[in-house]
């Protein structure tokens, strides 16, 4: 029998798809494990589980938890590594560009006059985001000086410590829409076209899915960048730039109840199968 620890927060229709799609491995045994129950010692337990799927919606319990897993000889579904990773955007650029992954412009400043300057060495529309956060919120389309100092001082006034790291994206034009791509076990399994009348076309902010059938280089891109993050399962943001695909995001807890319908493809039994097996090599090896 083999145990998989379910490691979640709150259980949203995406989890609820999940714990169905393990139903039909009855060799399976599935721990739901609340983050907001957990209570660790270190060093002195030996591993629950074979494998550790992370759900989580608060960033640094996954990370954190992952990581204390990992050090009990549990296998994470999404490791630590890739939590680190995809959960902060710069590192995510950063690696992105490692393994040239074309990508929007990227700056990175640490103070309102250098944010300001590279601003506008970028040349107006900008896109300021905070590095770690998710579903599009607290991002900034900045079109002037004006409201490039404004943001800037807010940040620096009411922002986290988060907000002191000024992530500065160059903004992409691109037409209302954009694509998200699934990846599973190494393959591109699904895409879905993301529709907005505003330019922020996340699903969570309102934008319509629609299928998009991947093409060979949208499939290699997607693959190429959830292998240099080391991501098992994730879900990237891509754009449609002018000279090819571009990578926007990559995001380690994807969620995907929206995009079934639309891709006809079984997304959660997908996710299953794959954790499944991974359980399986983690345990006879």
């Amino acid at each position: 029998m083999i145990r998989i620890g379910f490691l979640h927060s709150v259980m949203r229709k995406d989890e609820r798809l999940l714990l169905e799609a393990f139903r039909s491995w009855p060799d399976v045994e599935i721990v739901t494990v609340d983050d907001r129950e957990l209570r660790f010692c270190l060093g002195s337990q030996s591993p629950l589980y074979d494998v550790v799927l992370e759900r989580c919606i608060n960033h640094s319990r996954a990370l954190h938890s992952l990581r204390i897993f990992e050090s009990q000889g549990v296998r994470c579904v999404n490791t630590s590594q890739t939590a680190w990773i995809c959960g902060d955007k710069l590192l995510t650029s950063i690696v992105l560009a490692e393994n040239r992954i074309p990508q929007p412009e990227v700056r990175v400043a640490f103070t309102e006059e250098s944010a300001l300057l590279a601003i506008e060495e970028m040349g107006y529309p900008v896109v300021l985001k905070p590095a770690v956060g998710s579903w599009g919120r607290l991002l900034a389309k900045v079109n002037d000086r004006d409201a490039a100092e404004a943001i800037l001082e807010h940040k620096t006034t009411l922002g986290s410590y988060h907000h002191s790291i000024f992530y500065i994206q160059k903004y992409v034009e691109k037409q209302g829409r954009d694509i998200r791509s699934f990846v599973v076990g190494g393959e591109c399994i699904a895409a879905i076209y993301r529709t907005s009348q505003h330019w922020i076309t996340n699903t969570a902010r309102g934008g319509t899915a629609t299928a998009c059938v991947p093409d060979a280089e949208l499939a290699a891109l997607s693959v190429r960048a959830a292998r240099a993050v080391g991501g098992d399962i994730v879900a990237l943001d891509i754009f449609e730039g002018t000279d090819g695909y571009i990578v926007n995001e990559i995001n380690y807890t994807m969620e995907f109840k929206n995009s079934i319908a639309p891709t006809g493809v079984d997304i959660p039994g997908r996710i299953a199968a794959h954790v499944v097996r991974v359980a399986r090599e983690h345990a006879d090896g």
